[in-house]
């Protein structure tokens, strides 16, 4: 069975490098989810090159290309490298490719790559942007605002679907993100027990048992945050019952 050919996605670079991105295994593509839930495995956008590199033994060459919402490199590799060939700093161009990322880096892997000489293009492209974030953005506010109504999303995708005729794809995505801002946030009880310790430890730590009372945090949820401290060697025990910033 052939792979599903890709729909270029028409973004600002910006909405790719804010986003999550989410890496798949085998033939299913890896896509970013953009800050409302957009799914960009193959984006289009339009820049100016701002920097050019080409290696030594000709195998590997990246442009960056900004469009005043961020930069973004496009990388080719061994027999694609022809096609930034044409190209350099100071060019404006469009550029077409898969969203990939590597040691935090997110990219473009093009297939399409050309100059313009139009500005009226970037334009249209900026306004064909605009009325895409536009209707996305409405759409998740409609299922974000739904959310705490339902026990899960499962309950909610099926509610929505019903009430509202929503593109399941599209909801599908939504739906991705909300749960991946969920973890997310639990994640981020970290942040609050540092701080609380540092309010409250007057010199020989702080007992765990205050910090339950100290915080509203599910119990289950601090425990595994301060294990986290723990193993990450940002907290210590001084005493059985008591943690220590180290």
């Amino acid at each position: 069975m052939e792979p599903k050919r890709l729909p270029a996605v028409k973004v600002n670079i910006g909405d790719i490098i804010n986003s999550y991105f989410v890496k798949k295994e085998g033939m299913e593509p890896s896509y970013a989810l953009t800050e409302f839930g957009l799914k960009v495995a193959k984006a289009k956008v339009v820049g100016t090159v701002v920097d050019k590199f080409v290696s030594e033994d000709g195998n590997y060459s990246a442009i960056t290309i900004d469009d005043e919402t961020g930069s973004i490199r496009a990388k080719v590799f061994k027999e694609d490298v022809s096609i930034l060939d044409d190209v350099d700093v100071g060019d404006f161009v469009v550029v077409v490719g898969k969203v990939r990322q590597y040691a935090d880096e997110t990219y473009i892997i093009p297939s399409f790559v050309r100059k313009l000489s139009n500005p009226n293009i970037a334009l249209l492209h900026k306004l064909e942007v605009l009325k895409t974030l536009k209707e996305q953005k409405k759409l998740f506010e409609l299922v974000n605002s739904q959310k705490d109504s339902f026990a899960d999303l499962e309950e909610l995708k099926s509610y929505m679907l019903k009430e509202y005729l929503i593109d399941e794809e599209r909801l599908e995505s939504i739906l991705e993100l909300l749960a991946m801002s969920d973890k997310k946030l639990e994640k981020d009880y970290k942040p609050l027990i540092i701080e609380k310790i540092k309010e409250l430890d007057k010199g020989k730590g702080v007992e765990l048992s205050r910090l339950t009372e100290e915080l509203d945090i599910p119990i289950e949820a601090l425990s595994d945050a301060i294990n986290e401290l723990l193993d990450d060697g940002i907290c210590y025990e001084p005493h059985p019952g008591l943690i220590k910033l180290a």
